[in-house]
């Protein structure tokens, strides 16, 4: 039986990429046969979860970030050396780059030095969280500097790790030329059969059209941030309305540090709506299903998984130009991309795409979403962990 261990640090208990990836991988592992996944849980108390005879949570007592964050951290040997004892895994998979990589890899090495060990690249943080703040605030010099030093922390935290999983090429390109372990291009997944065109409310689509057929409609169910785009489009959002001599239909969903001027905007706008923070995976595939097109607009992101539903409700897309948003605009054919980082640009785009062949667009963003599915992805994940696992041994 091959048993696998994962450690993650970025879970959280209240929604992101992370809980999705490891909440699909658990759905995935816990019908398996002949393998036995057990996820380290970063908790309030410390205990064992039997899901099934193939999926077990071990749930660790882990310090709590102050405020309203709902992350936990592990970071002793007495919080990871019980779990490799109890478990003696083939494969250990870490998903966070602070401190926990080196935690684990001297754990491991006392315990199961024949276990494989790998990483999955959940966040960019070099480029993302490093550069980008510091360029902004002391200038790109500073910023290319400093993410050098991030990349030279990566590399001593992921020293003689067994290889990295990733889910952009893009990101993938950067971390070879950054000389950490060998990558491997690992696509995370999309619900399509719950993300789907067919999920299309009728109803809610001439709300929003509100006696226009010809009104645009977008959904925006991201985080309210610079870094997913969200003063661009209100920036865009008045140029929009001059240009089509009407004004389109927002529907703004989440939440974050510009919720204020998003409220303040939708106060302004009579066909701008905040929807809230939608939790329903189902509603989410109405809102997407029922607009004309979708937006991407972080320029960041390792996969995107919010960007594959909204192509696999059959939305074309206007994408940033770097990062798996890029990737997937232009390997789908399923819109444009935003040639410059600005709300008159982003205008542009949305017109363009607009008028465009918007049927085929949308045609195109199913049949590229429909490629990815949480059980291929997992699939090639455990090819990769057998395959190296043996390496592994025979060495």
């Amino acid at each position: 039986m091959l048993t696998i261990v994962d450690f993650n640090n970025f879970w959280s208990p209240s929604g992101g990429g992370v809980r999705r990836y490891h909440l699909q991988k658990m759905d995935f592992y816990k019908s398996q046969k002949d393998v036995l996944s057990v996820f380290v849980m970063a908790d309030s108390k410390t205990y064992t979860e039997k899901v099934s005879d193939s999926l077990i949570i071990e749930h660790v007592e882990a310090f709590r970030f102050p405020g309203n964050w709902e992350y936990r951290f592990i970071w002793k040997q007495s919080q990871i050396r019980p779990v490799l004892k109890k478990y003696k895994p083939d494969v250990i998979e870490v998903g966070s780059p602070y401190i926990l990589p080196t935690v684990v890899r001297i754990a491991a090495k006392k315990i199961v030095p024949h276990a494989a060990i790998l990483s999955f690249w959940h966040a960019d943080f070099p480029i993302t969280y490093v550069e980008r703040p510091v360029a902004n605030k002391l200038g790109k010099a500073i910023g290319a500097f400093c993410r050098k030093a991030a990349f030279w922390y990566a590399k001593q935290e992921f020293k003689r790790y067994d290889g990295i999983q990733v889910s952009c090429k893009e990101v993938m390109n950067r971390l070879d030329k950054n000389g950490l372990p060998k990558s491997h291009w690992i696509p995370l997944g999309c619900d399509i059969q719950m993300f789907n065109p067919t999920k299309r409310d009728e109803e809610l689509v001439q709300k929003l059209k509100d006696g226009n057929p010809d009104r645009l409609t977008i959904f925006f169910p991201h985080r309210f941030c610079e870094e997913k785009g969200i003063e661009l489009l209100l920036g865009a959002y008045p140029i929009l309305a001059k240009k089509l001599n009407c004004e389109p239909a927002l529907v703004l969903a989440g939440t974050g540090p510009c919720l204020p001027q998003v409220k303040a905007a939708v106060e302004k706008n009579s066909h701008m709506q905040y929807a809230g923070f939608i939790k329903s995976a189902d509603e989410m595939a109405r809102y997407y299903s029922s607009v004309d097109l979708g937006l991407a607009l972080s320029g960041w992101e390792t996969f995107g998984l919010s960007i594959l539903e909204s192509m696999a409700c059959g939305n074309a897309q206007v994408g940033a130009a770097t990062g798996a948003a890029a990737e997937h605009v232009t390997e789908s054919g399923a819109g444009t991309l935003l040639k410059k980082r600005t709300a008159q640009s982003l205008a542009d785009a949305i017109i363009e795409l607009y008028h465009s062949d918007l049927k085929q667009k949308k045609l195109n963003a199913r049949t590229y979403a429909e490629k990815f599915s949480w059980n291929d992805c997992f699939k090639r994940q455990l090819d990769l962990y057998i395959q190296i696992s043996n390496n592994k041994r025979k060495k």
